[in-house]
């Protein structure tokens, strides 16, 4: 029986059943390579000395002991992993080219080798010599960090034999390529293949190996998705070039919570960590204008206060204008069909803005009522309190729904200064919040009663 041939297009990994000079699915000229089918399993009959090797299965109700974690100083990035790094784990950090992922490795690299950890950092993007600016510039020459610059897996691999670090950076998987995969580094099939080489072995040598990826313009990691199922965390490292904060973010974490966030803020000496990030986002704030909300977001386990700024002006143009930075323009565009038909707010031929300030990107629907408050705020040309804080999700029908962690969020305002706050009826609160607490039930009430509009 002739074995199936298997054909893979080395640009978006999709499969052939025969070879084309042209792959189907992406358009891209003589990318379609020849891959080697998996080798059959034994048959049901005769398994006798075919046979693999038996697992060992357990129970629901066994007990095992945690993974040992090594912080490495950090505050921040290790509150991101989860408590610190985990022994034979592999991590992978994305982010925009130019965002600090480097220098924050570095940095990280530094504290693991000052943490008693040996550390090695290979480079397939920078000579030894850049590394080492860096490391002049953030003070880190004196770090017991083991420098490499090399793009051949085989090498970096027979070199970590030999030198046996604990933890391993490579920056960045797009720059590494096996020798034995026919396609050009950076592509779907050496993206795929190094990756899966470096983190088994640093499953079978017990080392931490932290992987470097670029971003697409979508803003997700270049390469195969499969490549964020081998590993056991992903991180992404947000920020904006104007903005001197930068946000890494866990979307993906096998030893620790999801959606976990660590705030830094970019200064001549590197990253420094911002241990209170919702003071850091209000700091900027001026008197109370309209347009101007701020929201209790949670972020992770994290509560985070942000301001919300919104501006509605008329448009010369027959088509208005839905601009939304740091949130989704989709959830925007309803927010403001909500807005027009439950309460007779009328946007049409007005442009509208809407900004989160400080470069943070909000995700959760528990900003709803913030938004909504802001975009009647700049509308109707009137000033929330400076102090009072909103949250709160809306349905399509205009109801308010309450979000999860309302005391947290609460706690925090407080702690902040705040002594107000605007959420949905049925949220719970404790009789000790110390704020002044405005429940509405809907949001035409929130129309009606804070803004007199309608």
């Amino acid at each position: 029986m002739a074995k199936a041939q298997t054909f893979t297009c080395s640009d978006c990994g999709a499969a052939h059943s025969k070879w084309s000079g042209r792959c189907d699915a992406c358009g891209a000229w003589n990318t379609i390579r020849e891959e080697a089918p998996l080798s059959q399993g034994p048959s049901s009959k005769g398994l006798g000395a075919a046979r693999g090797r038996g697992i060992a299965l357990t129970d629901l109700a066994s007990r095992e002991t945690p993974p040992p974690r090594t912080p490495c100083g950090l505050g921040e990035f290790d509150r991101v992993l989860g408590g610190g790094l985990v022994p034979a784990s592999a991590v992978l950090v994305g982010g925009d080219p130019g965002i600090g992922k480097s220098t924050l490795l570095l940095q990280a690299a530094a504290r693991f080798a000052a943490a008693g950890l040996k550390a090695a950092y290979i480079s397939g993007e920078e000579a030894t010599a850049q590394i080492r600016m860096r490391a002049n510039r953030l003070g880190l020459t004196d770090a017991p960090v083991r420098l490499g610059a090399e793009t051949n897996l085989r090498d970096i691999l027979t070199t970590f034999d030999k030198e046996t670090p604990d933890i391993a950076i490579i920056d960045s998987i797009q720059t590494m390529w096996l020798d034995t995969v026919d396609s050009a580094p950076g592509s779907v099939a050496q993206v795929r293949s190094t990756a899966h080489e470096l983190t088994t072995y640093a499953k079978r040598r017990g080392m931490a190996v932290i992987l470097v990826g670029h971003v697409t313009k979508e803003g997700q990691i270049a390469g195969p998705r499969v490549v964020e199922h081998m590993v056991d965390t992903v991180l992404y490292f947000e920020g904006e070039r104007g903005h001197q904060f930068r946000i890494l973010r866990a979307v993906k974490n096998r030893f620790g919570p999801a959606d976990e966030i660590g705030v830094f803020e970019m200064t001549g000496a590197g990253l420094s960590e911002v241990t209170n990030p919702s003071a850091l986002f209000l700091s900027e704030r001026d008197a109370p204008a309209p347009g101007s909300v701020v929201f209790a977001g949670m972020e992770g386990t994290r509560p985070v206060l942000c301001e919300i700024q919104a501006l509605v002006a008329p448009t010369p143009h027959s088509q208005p204008r839905r601009s939304a930075v740091g949130w989704d323009g989709g959830r925007l565009s309803m927010i403001l069909a909500v807005l027009e038909s439950r309460c007779g707010i009328p946007f049409t031929g007005l442009d509208v803005y809407l900004n989160v300030a400080g470069g943070l990107r909000i995700a959760e629907p528990a900003a709803d009522l913030a938004v909504a408050a802001a975009l009647l705020s700049a509308r109707e040309d009137t000033a929330l309190p400076h102090d009072t804080v909103v949250f709160g999700e809306i349905s399509l029908s205009g109801a308010l729904r309450p979000v999860t962690q309302t005391e947290t969020r609460l706690k925090e305002a407080r702690k902040l200064g705040f002594t107000g706050a605007i959420l949905p009826e049925r949220s719970k609160t404790g009789p000790g919040s110390g704020l002044t607490v405005q429940k509405m039930p809907d949001l035409a009430a929130l129309v009606g009663g804070i803004f007199g509009a309608g």
